[in-house]
Parts: structure tokens; sequence; C-alpha cells
């Protein structure tokens, strides 16, 4: 058949079919209308009908006011001021995430809300935050499998010493001046659910997070990762982050049990899994993807769909047995063969599709609970600036004695003091675990969310004083958000 006859037989089929359909509709309009739509048609007859241009307008602004219509405006102004001013903050020498993390304060009601309420309340209605913050949840339960993935115990068994003995100390000192800020902050700034237990070891908790992803970011913009103090940095960093996580997973089963009783059965079920995933799931998994798999330079769809099911069904029995779904990501992600190619792969694959679209919800979802205005007094504001000096008091303090003790000097031991300051994103996340249990009043939260801005862009301008060198910075280079 030539080409032409088969151009005429397709548009021949095209014209019936149009035809057809046409004389189909024409019967059909003649059929009697069902008794329910008739009803409907003749109450309509009664009321004046809009006009054309009306009706479209109604039709957009009804269209635009869908819960999905929303989500997307949110997206693209939360990922554009992110991208924006994390860039901005690069020029100055700043990892983006702090950039990223003021962003979502500048979304939130200390600015946007404040400059422009009318369009804060159509670009973040209040019936909308339940699903910006379950993808925020899904963004953090991401990353932390990251962090989970990135930790290497290489590193603390060759430097172990010091690296104990200052990750430990990093975290007793602070988490014993939070205690004690506690004592002196609770009757006024504690949550509706608060008792002082859960609101001291929220607060110590708070001024004793290291951010061991932006540590290890600072390490390597600084080139200073294969140095010893890189080393040891990075090592404590590890450390201080099993150890604060742990912690914290004890801390938020005691606060969520109903007595002792019910807690000491979820610390358990805790320890259990935490087995069952070291001494079964570890094991396991290698046999599980295939020897195959873990060299492949690109991993199959097979794989990645195993990864996805362990991380979604660590995360879930974690939150089940009450510690919150973040510690079964992180835990997913330490168990991971060991196959540094492997595990740096997968973390290319996740941390692009988190760091650009779900942690932003994350940052502006805290910047929506952050409302600097609640600091109106000279009062509140001394006491912010309380909890900052103890935090760096505690956390710096505390690294650079134990360093020095360990044997580096005194500049290594300031050097790595302001390193394990630095809190950042993991700062953020363990505050909305306290605010969403009810431990943390908005005023104290906003209090600590400013902490842990103020802290994290103190290490820069901290190591170049102390004589660690910035080198240039390539403004197009895409630092990590984490």
């Amino acid at each position: 058949m030539t080409s032409i006859k088969q151009a005429s037989l397709y548009v021949a089929t095209i014209v019936l079919a149009i035809f057809a359909i046409i004389g189909v509709v024409q019967l059909g309009a003649s059929l009697p209308a069902p008794a329910a739509v008739a009803g409907v048609e003749q109450a309509r007859a009664h009321t004046d009908a809009p006009s054309t241009v009306n009706a479209f307008v109604q039709n957009l602004t009804g269209n635009l006011d869908h819960p999905l219509s929303h989500l997307f405006i949110q997206l693209l102004v939360i990922i554009a001021a992110c991208r924006v001013i994390g860039k901005l903050f690069v020029r100055f020498g700043l990892p983006a995430v702090v950039g990223e993390m003021c962003a979502g304060i500048l979304l939130g009601p200390s600015l946007f809300g404040l400059v422009s309420p009318d369009w804060f309340a159509f670009v973040f209605p209040t019936e909308s935050l339940g699903t910006l913050r379950l993808l925020s949840q899904v963004g953090i339960c991401l990353f932390m499998f990251t962090v989970g993935m990135d930790l290497n115990l290489d590193h603390v068994r060759n430097k172990a010493k010091t690296a104990v003995a200052v990750s430990h100390a990093s975290i007793v000192l602070p988490f014993l001046l939070g205690v004690m800020l506690a004592y002196f902050l609770f009757t006024q700034m504690a949550g509706p659910k608060a008792n002082f237990l859960g609101f001291a070891l929220f607060m110590g908790i708070s001024t004793s997070i290291t951010a061991f992803p932006v540590l290890a970011r600072i390490l390597q913009e600084r080139k200073i990762t294969r140095t010893s103090l890189g080393s040891t940095a990075i090592t404590c960093a590890a450390v201080d982050d099993v150890t604060a996580w742990t912690i914290m997973a004890f801390v938020v089963a005691i606060v969520k049990a109903s007595g002792m009783i019910a807690a000491s059965f979820t610390l358990v079920l805790a320890l259990a899994f935490i087995a069952f995933m070291t001494l079964v799931v570890r094991p396991a998994l290698p046999v599980l993807i295939g020897r195959e798999q873990l060299r492949r330079e690109e991993p199959s769809s097979g794989t990645l769909g195993i990864i996805v099911c362990v991380v979604l069904a660590a995360a879930l029995s974690t939150e089940v047995i009450g510690i919150h779904a973040l510690f079964g990501s992180f835990l997913a992600g330490a168990v991971m063969p060991d196959s540094s190619e492997f595990r740096r792969r997968i973390t290319t694959l996740l941390e692009k599709f988190s760091s650009v679209l779900l942690l932003p919800l994350f940052f502006a979802f805290t910047g929506l609970r952050t409302e600097i205005g609640l600091l109106g007094g000279a009062q509140d504001w001394l006491i912010c600036l309380a909890i900052i000096f103890v935090a760096t008091l505690g956390k710096l303090g505390g690294s650079a004695i134990a360093a020095r003790v360990t044997g580096m000097n005194w500049r290594e031991s300031l050097q790595l003091g302001a390193l394990m300051n630095t809190r950042g994103l993991m700062e953020l996340i363990a505050l909305n675990i306290g605010y969403d249990l009810g431990i943390l009043s908005p005023r104290i939260f906003t209090m600590l969310v400013i902490m842990a801005v103020i802290t994290t862009m103190m290490t820069g301008p901290l190591l170049t004083l102390l004589g660690v060198r910035q080198p240039a910075i390539d403004a197009d280079h895409e630092p990590s958000r984490a």
C-alpha cells in the first residue's frame, strides 16, 4: 500500500469517527434527563446565570484554591527562596544550609507574614500545613538515612581515644549546662505538655548536638579533611552523632511513655530493634542485594527498591515503637553494605532529590513555627543571648578542653571546639521533635532556632580567626545541604 493510500485511509477513519461521535451526541441530547439532574436544571433556571467572563474567573479561582495548586505554589516559593539565599550565603563563605535555614525563617511569620499578611495567608493557609509537614518529615527521614551511610567507623577505630574523649566531653558539659539552664526557664518557657524532666532533657540535647554533615562540608571547603585536625574532627563528630541521637531516642521514649514501666518497655523494644538491624539485616543486605549489584556503576531499580523498602520498614518500626521515624532511617543507613562506592552512589542519588525538593520544605515548616516577634522585650533577648552563650561555652569549651587533655595544642583544640559547635540542620530536627511533643513552647523554640543559626554561622569566622584559611569560593559550586 502506497503512502498516499495510507494517508487517505487514515484521514477517512478520523473523519468518520468524528461524524459518528457527533451523531451519537445529537441522539443522546434528545434523551430525557434523570430526575435528579432535571431538578437541578429547574433550580438553575430561577437563578441568574453568571456571565462567561465571571464563570471563567470563578473557575480559575476555584482551581487556584485546590490543595494541589497550593502545594505547587508553596514548592515554587520555598525552593526558589532557598536556592537564592543559599547561593548568596555561599558567596560570603558560609555553608548553603545556613542560607536555607534563614530562608525558612524569612518565609515564616517573622518576615513574610509581617510584611504581607494577606499573601502569607494565601501561600501558607493553615489547612495546607499538614501536607507540608508530612512531606518535610519524609525529607528528614531520607536525610537521616544518608547521614547514617556517611558514618565511617574506620575513623572511629583509628582515633578512638581522642574521638571518644572529645565527643563525650562535647556532649556531657553542654548537656549539663542545658539542664541547669532549664531549671531557670521551665516555669515561663516550657511547652503545654512538658514536665521538668522532659524539658530539661530536651534543653540538654539542644545545647549538645553537632551537625556531622555540615562539619564535613566545612572541612571539604577549607581543604583540611585529610589533615590531623580534619580527621580528628570528622571522627569526633561521627561519635557525637551516634551518641547524641541514641540519647535523643531514649529521651523521646521517656517523654512519650505514660509511665516508667511503659518507658522501659519502649526502650527494650528499641534495643531489640537495634540488635535486629545490626545482627540480622546488616549481614543479610549484601546477599539480598547481590555482590554484583554492589559493584555496578548505576544501582538498578531493584536495588533501589530494596533500599527504599528497608528505609521505610525501619522508619515505620521506630515510629510504632515510639522513638520517631528518623531514628529508624538513620539506623537503616548505618547498616547498609560497607562498600564505600556503593554508599557514595546511593547517597548521591537520594541527596539530590532530598536536598533540592524535600529538605527546603523542612526549613520552611520550621520557619513557619519560628516567630521572632514573640521575643518582644529586652528580657527575652537576654535569655536568647544567654542560651547562645551557654551552648557555645559548653560545646566549644568542653571540646577544646578535652582535646587539650588528649595532647592537642591549644590552637588546634580551639579549632576543633569551633567545628564541634556547628549545629545546623541536626539541631532543627531535634527542636521540631520537642515542639511536636509539646515540650518546647513557641518562645523557647524560636530562641533555640536562633541559637542553631548563629552557632552554625560562627564556625567559619572562628576558624579563620584561629588560623584555618578560607580558600577561594566558586559561587557556582553546589554545596551539600546537610
